[in-house]
């Protein structure tokens, strides 16, 4: 049996520092791309587990330094 939420999809907000404009969305897999004024980055979108450590792999490749993965749905930040 597996666990409770691991196969759902929920909204997921992925922080990053550094500007990425919107045309980034596409490489992302049309997540949401929004560079704040603070000069960091937010990728948004609804995702499973699966995907959501795709899009962090995607994060680490680009070299851009992890501040944050939130869901959006419970507020859990890490």
């Amino acid at each position: 049996m597996s666990e409770p939420g691991v196969n759902e999809t929920d909204t997921y907000e992925i922080r990053v520092q550094g500007r990425l404009d919107d045309r980034w969305s596409a490489w992302f897999d049309g997540m949401e791309v929004v560079t704040d004024d603070d000069g960091c980055t937010v990728i948004r979108g609804r995702v499973d587990q699966a995907g959501l450590h795709g899009l962090i792999q995607q994060v680490r490749d680009l070299g851009l330094p992890l501040l944050s993965v939130t869901n959006t749905r419970t507020g859990a930040t890490s």
